[in-house]
């Protein structure tokens, strides 16, 4: 029977209906294509195809190979640039995850996903002592999920406003005088919402609004992603490179999108808990959703959970 859930960490209502469960499978298996496109500008040797590079990690100069993780403006951004408007300055940079055009994020081994998120949070430390009040980091898997370049990247955008859904969340958080996160990680540890365990938990929300939706927080994070110490991004990097694995594993290589939640330049620790959040595109956000802002889930939390740790042992074993 449907069953009406509201998160308390994003806000949302959702409408359960595991009756409607049509188990979804990847169009496309992991590993179908075998050689990048020539002209891919974010590939090993075509590293002029991009405008200078800001930052990189690995050997080489700059805008030569050698690097491991590559940092460039976008040329396409979404804020900032030299025709900006008064209300749309800032910053928008992309964040090549590596040089092999076929490597998601979730086929990174631990060094690797350590350095990328490592990056990620350098960059975003980088925008808030620029004076941006707000930094969001996501990344874009596959064409439906908004990815224009199928190259694996995450995208970093620096923006001179708070955004109305952080705004909410932080009132959110001080109405209920809590650490919303924090509280959800004790309600799922251990239970059939786990996904998977240790410093950094990830788990299916309980009103979770997409089949297979997954969130990673650090039992110990602070307000900021910019704040977040060496140990926190390794636990959480490791932690969301097991959970796509996982993903992978349960449904294939499937559209999706990672979101970096975090508190905006300066706020003080108790007014958040930075988190990770994976949306996997494996249902449509039609009529009824679009008129009630009431999301529908055809995959009840726990079963995905469940699946999701099968999907997860069967890649360890």
């Amino acid at each position: 029977m449907p069953e009406l859930r509201h998160d308390p960490v994003s806000g949302r209502q959702v409408v359960v209906a595991p009756e409607r469960d049509a188990r979804p499978h990847s169009s496309r298996p992991l590993g179908a294509d075998t050689d990048p496109p020539a002209g891919c500008p974010f590939c090993r040797g075509n590293e002029h195809a991009t405008p200078p590079e800001v930052h990189r990690t690995g050997t080489g100069a700059p805008d030569t190979t050698g690097w491991a993780v590559r940092v460039v403006p976008n040329l396409y951004p979404i804020v900032g640039g030299d025709h900006a408007g008064v209300d749309a300055t800032g910053a928008h940079e992309v964040v090549v995850l590596g040089p092999d055009h076929f490597r998601s994020f979730g086929m990174l081994d631990d060094h690797q996903a350590v350095d990328v998120v490592t990056v990620l949070r350098d960059r975003t430390r980088a925008h808030h002592a620029a004076g941006h009040r707000y930094v969001q980091v996501f990344v874009n898997h596959g064409k439906e999920a908004g990815a224009s370049l199928a190259h694996p990247h995450a995208q970093v955008v620096a923006l001179d406003f708070v955004p109305p859904v952080t705004e909410r969340a932080l009132e959110r958080f001080a109405v209920a005088e809590a650490d919303l996160v924090a509280r959800q990680l004790t309600d799922v540890d251990g239970g059939p919402l786990a996904v998977s365990g240790g410093p950094a938990p990830a788990w299916c929300p309980h009103a979770s609004g997409s089949p297979y939706e997954i969130r990673i927080a650090h039992r110990d994070a602070r307000a900021g992603f910019g704040d977040a110490t060496d140990d926190e991004i390794k636990a959480v990097a490791i932690a969301l490179r097991d959970a796509l694995a996982a993903l992978a594993a349960t449904v294939g290589d499937v559209p999706y999108n990672v979101i970096l939640h975090s508190a905006p330049n300066s706020a003080p620790d108790p007014a958040f808990h930075w988190y990770v959040e994976i949306l996997p595109r494996l249902s449509i956000v039609a009529g009824f959703e679009m008129g009630t802002g009431v999301f529908v889930n055809i995959v009840a939390p726990e079963v995905a959970a469940t699946r999701l740790r099968d999907g997860a042992a069967r890649e360890a074993g």
